[in-house]
């Protein structure tokens, strides 16, 4: 027993030499780095129900060769390896959103900072003005031709309504001007950019999408909803050149690294993936990026190369995207019983509204899916939108067979429990969004009631009823901060202090594993990612605290230090 403790000191004693005490990576003068081993810290596996950790972990040409005890890692990492002392920080898998639109990284990155406190200063409607005016330089409107900014938010904006055209025109009446609502969802523009868009008092309402009026005219007040304004929010917001791509490019890849991302979604790819695809032809990308093709879409780019269960320089098309109805906070979710607060213009039996209200034609698309053995992933915030997608998924699941598709739920703030239950007998995975507890719980409580408003995201009652479950961050509508992410599925809090359900709390441990294993479950990679095992990428990150340790309120304010994708350094926080 003696010889074998003073074996490991001599061993620990040969790794504290080579390593010193440096979270740099360190090799012996004189030779070639085969193997780079982690030690010094919290290296949580995320492997398992529960936490489990090892003293050391070995990486070798991008992937984990070891995850063990120190001295067996300095055994197996053999000579000439590289070292890297944690310091007492937290190693993990690197984190992989649920759900988020990468594509749109970089327009969150460097357009107008328009989000509300804490994120930015948007608190009321003359602050975003202001910033729109501070943001508004030829450099920037020579990005796309408009000025703009993404994450304006009604229901946390002290007049708690939408700004329109009259106040965006104090921003300018010479240039047009977009500001996307936090949601993704609305848009409202100034009468420059009314012009730009060809909207006008004759300009019909498109099926699923609503051009808001001045009161007692057709004048449109310059705020759309959804249909109405989510094909011109390209237009505002692409870049117009070459250049200007790169640039948007690399912001958004940087912010997705800085968050811990070695995995980002693109959920809802138009003519987008064409960009991303040429990124990729280009070897630009750092890291992996699957993209789900809108429905409209998939006629032109599901028959491309891009979409395989292989990476081509860290891209690929992963499935279609399917979206029924709106936004929850933006009142434009389709519910079966009415909003409390109805929207301006609307009734009291407001319900939102459908995006495709014909079921024959969604069970269609759907069924293009089943036939082709495609992942779907589907959009249905409302109570109303999920019924409308179980019904007509239960007749192509008794057609086709349940398969291995992992179509996914993606949202699902006003679920009942009976769709639960639907949901797991259709083995559809549950992508769930804990943020709006904290971004709009307070707003929620107001508009459906509190006992509905505690429902909003319920991942334990998920998890209790046996369903796979994954959450995430839905970026650029919040910024792509997976550790807030997890300390509002763990506190379950809102912007005024108030617990939003908590019965509905994950443990942190949970939490984590929603962005990790699980996260890889729902793309089809969990035998590549997700977990510290041997034989799996080398895809890391390194906390500068572990959330398993932390008190949960101190989960939010965890940085990421160092994100590494098959075994390169990505990303260093300065």
């Amino acid at each position: 027993m003696r010889k074998t403790k003073i074996s490991v000191y001599i061993i620990m004693l040969a790794f504290l030499m080579f390593a010193g005490c440096t979270d740099e990576k360190t090799t012996p003068s004189g030779t070639d780095s085969q193997a780079t081993v982690y030690y010094g810290g919290d290296i949580l596996t995320m492997e398992g129900d529960t936490p489990q950790y090892v003293e050391a972990l070995v990486e070798r040409n991008g992937k984990i060769e070891y995850a063990g005890a120190s001295a067996e890692a300095m055994s197996v990492a053999g000579p000439g390896h590289a070292m890297v002392n944690l310091n007492g920080k937290t190693l993990l898998p690197g984190l992989i959103d649920g759900h988020a639109h990468f594509g749109n990284f970089g327009v969150q990155a460097i357009g107008a900072q328009i989000l509300p406190p804490p994120d930015a200063e948007a608190k009321d409607i003359p602050a975003l003005i202001q910033i729109l005016k501070d943001w508004n330089t030829p450099e920037n409107r020579a990005l796309t031709g408009w000025i703009y900014g993404m994450g304006f938010d009604d229901s946390v904006l002290e007049e708690k309504r939408f700004p329109t055209r009259h106040d965006l025109d104090e921003v300018s009446t010479e240039y047009p001007v977009m500001i996307v609502h936090i949601s993704g969802h609305f848009a409202a523009v100034n009468s420059k950019g009314l012009e730009v868009l060809g909207i006008s008092s004759n300009t019909p309402d498109p099926e699923g999408g609503i051009i808001r009026r001045e009161a007692g005219s057709l004048e449109p007040n310059g705020v759309l909803e959804e249909l109405a304004a989510i094909p011109f929010m390209l237009k505002a917001m692409m870049p117009k050149n070459p250049e200007s791509a790169d640039l948007y490019f690399e912001a958004g890849q940087q912010m997705a690294l800085s968050y811990g991302y070695t995995t980002a979604q693109e959920g809802r790819a138009m003519q987008n993936h064409e960009g991303l695809a040429q990124s990729a032809e280009a070897g630009k990308f750092k890291l992996d990026v699957v993209s789900y093709i809108d429905y409209l879409y998939v006629d032109d780019y599901m028959s491309s190369k891009w979409h395989d269960s292989a990476y081509t320089n860290h891209y690929r098309i992963g499935g279609m995207k399917v979206t029924l109805d709106g936004s929850p906070q933006g009142r434009t979710a389709w519910r079966t019983t009415p909003y409390l607060l109805p929207p301006d213009g609307q009734d009291k039996d407001y319900l939102g509204y459908p995006a495709i209200p014909s079921d024959s034609v969604v069970q269609a698309i759907f069924e293009k899916g089943f036939k082709n053995n495609w992942q779907t992933l589907v959009h249905a915030n409302g109570d109303a939108a999920m019924d409308q997608m179980i019904r007509t998924f239960k007749p192509l699941v008794e057609k086709y067979g349940k398969g291995d598709r992992r179509n996914t739920l993606i949202h699902g703030q006003y679920i009942r429990d009976d769709q639960i239950d639907s949901f797991r007998e259709l083995d559809v995975i549950l992508s769930l969004f804990p943020l709006h507890t904290f971004y709009w719980g307070d707003w929620h409580k107001q508009i459906i009631g509190d006992s509905l408003g505690n429902r909003i995201s319920p991942t334990r009652t998920a998890l209790d009823k046996g369903l796979k479950l994954t959450i995430h961050t839905d970026a650029p509508v919040a910024l792509p901060n997976l550790m807030r992410v997890v300390w509002t599925a763990v506190e379950r809090t809102s912007r005024s202090g108030a617990v939003i359900g908590e019965s509905e709390r994950l443990t942190p441990y949970e939490a984590l594993r929603a962005i990790t294993y699980w996260g890889a479950y729902q793309h089809f990679e969990e035998n590549q990612k997700g977990s510290l095992v041997p034989g799996k990428l080398a895809d890391l990150v390194i906390l500068d605290r572990n959330p398993l340790k932390v008190d949960p309120g101190a989960i939010k304010d965890i940085l990421v230090m160092e994100t590494i994708k098959e075994g390169e350094s990505v990303y260093k926080r300065n």
